[in-house]
């Protein structure tokens, strides 16, 4: 591979672009080798080297957390300051 160098621009938040910055830096690289791993590591693997996803919540999942919120909500909604008064009330 010739060992010449090419430049690139890419546009990016300004508030990332900084946290990206002082992650590198405290990794000992800029964002430049930074960029350089990825794209080795992508080519290397034939993919990008990492799992790219949207984890949405189920239906289940958001019910379950709107109930939370309505629960923590809830004035009348009965808490517990001890673990074994919970207990014995889900015993019962």
């Amino acid at each position: 591979m010739a060992n010449t160098t090419t430049n690139i621009s890419i546009r990016m938040d300004a508030d990332l672009k900084a946290k990206a910055d002082v992650l590198f830096a405290e990794l000992g690289m800029n964002i430049s080798t930074a960029f350089n791993i990825f794209v080795r590591q992508s080519l290397r693997e034939g993919r990008i080297p990492f799992d790219i996803s949207l984890k949405q919540p189920t239906k289940e999942t958001v019910a379950a957390m709107l109930e939370a919120e309505r629960i923590a909500k809830d004035p009348s909604a009965k808490g517990y300051t001890d673990l074994e008064e919970l207990f014995a009330d889900l015993k019962a």
